[in-house]
């Protein structure tokens, strides 16, 4: 069980990125397994965020062209959706103790640390290096594989 985060979805669809080809090939392979593998409509709606914005792609997609897109990932027959469960509260409340510091931006990501958590998910596959101030995740870079 592993979550993907948004940059994967990014780089594969990026052609210019030197990290296309392989999170490409991961994501396509994720996208036929019927294996558990998981994201968050928080990711998703980043992938939309980035994807569209004219400041970071020269070219950006459409709405329509990046939907489409979050459409094909959320049709895998493995994927799941991570949300909030009944014992959220206490474990955002745990890690904010444990994990000094985090404020700002670092919130999205210990947001999604915290789904993990409270759901028992451990490996996120990442480019993201913010990931690595939470000491109960295992963080793997998609292209380092």
């Amino acid at each position: 069980m592993f979550v993907v985060d948004t940059n994967v979805f990014i780089y594969a669809i990026d052609r210019k990125s030197k990290e296309h080809t392989q999170c490409r090939t991961l994501l396509e392979t994720w996208r036929k397994d019927r294996l558990p593998w998981y994201t968050t409509w928080g990711i998703l709606y980043e992938f939309l965020r980035v994807s569209t914005h004219p400041r970071v792609f020269r070219n950006p997609l459409t709405l329509e062209q990046a939907w489409s897109l979050v459409k094909a990932i959320l049709a895998s027959p493995g994927l799941r959706m991570l949300s909030e469960g009944e014992n959220h509260t206490e474990v955002a409340a745990r890690t904010f103790k444990e994990i000094q510091g985090l404020s700002g931006n670092l919130l999205h990501y210990a947001h999604i640390a915290i789904l993990m958590r409270e759901h028992g998910i451990k490996r996120i596959y990442t480019r993201d290096t913010d990931f690595h101030r939470f000491p109960f995740l295992e963080v793997i870079d998609p292209v380092n594989i």
